[in-house]
């Protein structure tokens, strides 16, 4: 961000210290308070309306993981709007929250046009992800715990995107043959519960096991789907603290974001915290709404260069880059994820956190922070 634009747009703290509130961080627990609420939901509401300006503007070109992520957007505004209506002082921010959701619902059933010109066999595989009713929200929350993350975790870069795509197809139900939902392969089975994952293969693990959850499979492996879901949100909290401690250096961004996306939806409460949700405010580009490689005169902190080379190489296979460096994978995870915060808002106070970087997490290896990295 260029030194213009820092001035321009003060810090997510500053901006609560300078409300009628007065917070410090030492009382954010004051957030539960309807005004602090107020105040911090305007503030994602407005990140999340600018992002939707995005959409609308790039729709005949956002690829479908770039939708899944407003589809899933929708249904936290419609969360957050239904709780803050029954309070009085909270109904405009419901109204609004429900105004965007409205604005997004005809631009999702669009893009499904699109996507059929565009990526018709990964639109037909995929398709259930973009349904009314398929995401579905928690309603009770819990912790991840530090004594599930992995010891000696993978380091070599061996994720497939084809192999975990051929994995949710066959449990969407989706192939080409005629197939019902909930199907399960031996090669599957051993490659979605392997242990030791991080980066990208532990996402698509814990994707896998809560679209298990969304589609009603409880049978078989599927029985232990939630001790599978807290093993791998125990190390995805173990990643994004590491990323913390290297001030979320440029290409883990995306990986931070979809980590909080997908453990918000499982239930962790704990992946809300203030500092990450002003770290995700202050990565939006300002003018195009989107979220993606940092403008150009922005100040970036990339990680050590072995740790970057490694880093996009990671790039998804249906990525779309656009020219000006907005990216739709990365504000699909990022809307997403800024939508599990205003949902989980309405309903608890965010949390704000002082982590000691020279303090590794119970249960971890004691490498270098960059090492655990995708």
């Amino acid at each position: 961000m260029t030194r213009k634009s820092v001035m321009a747009r003060p810090g997510l703290v500053l901006l609560l210290l300078l409300s009628p509130l007065s917070l410090q961080p030492s009382s954010l627990s004051q957030l539960d308070n309807t005004e602090g609420k107020a105040t911090l939901g305007g503030l994602i509401l407005s990140a999340l309306e600018r992002a939707t300006t995005f959409l609308e503007a790039r729709l005949p070109e956002i690829n479908l993981d770039g939708v899944v992520g407003f589809q899933a957007l929708e249904v936290q505004l419609r969360g957050a709007q239904e709780t803050w209506a029954s309070d009085p002082l909270l109904q405009p921010l419901s109204l609004r929250a429900g105004h965007l959701a409205d604005k997004l619902a005809p631009l999702l059933h669009r893009s499904i046009t699109y996507l059929k010109i565009s990526d018709p066999e990964y639109l037909r595989e995929f398709q259930p992800s973009l349904q009314p009713g398929f995401w579905k929200l928690p309603h009770t929350w819990t912790h991840t715990n530090a004594s599930l993350v992995y010891r000696w975790p993978e380091l070599q870069d061996s994720f497939s995107e084809d192999s975990s795509d051929s994995c949710l197809v066959l449990l969407l139900g989706t192939g080409n043959t005629s197939s019902q939902p909930c199907g399960l392969s031996d090669f599957c089975r051993t490659l979605m519960t392997k242990p030791g994952c991080s980066g990208y293969c532990l996402s698509h693990q814990l994707l896998f096991f809560l679209w298990a959850r969304m589609k009603g499979c409880t049978k078989g492996l599927f029985s232990r789907s939630q001790h599978y879901i807290s093993v791998f949100c125990a190390n995805m909290m173990d990643l994004n603290q590491r990323a913390e401690t290297i001030r979320y250096a440029y290409p883990i961004q995306d990986l931070f974001m979809e980590n909080i996306m997908f453990c918000g939806i499982g239930g962790f409460s704990d992946f809300y915290k203030l500092q990450w949700l002003e770290a995700i405010l202050n990565w939006q580009r300002p003018q195009e709404g989107c979220f993606g490689v940092p403008a150009a005169g922005d100040e970036v902190r990339h990680a050590d260069p072995l740790y970057q080379q490694h880093a996009l190489r990671r790039v998804k296979r249906r990525e779309k880059q656009f020219t000006d460096g907005c990216s739709s994978h990365r504000t699909a995870t990022a809307v997403a994820a800024l939508g599990g915060f205003l949902y989980f808002l309405a309903h608890q106070p965010l949390l704000y956190t002082v982590r000691q970087p020279s303090t590794p997490s119970h249960g971890s290896m004691t490498a270098a922070p960059l090492d655990l990295l995708p």
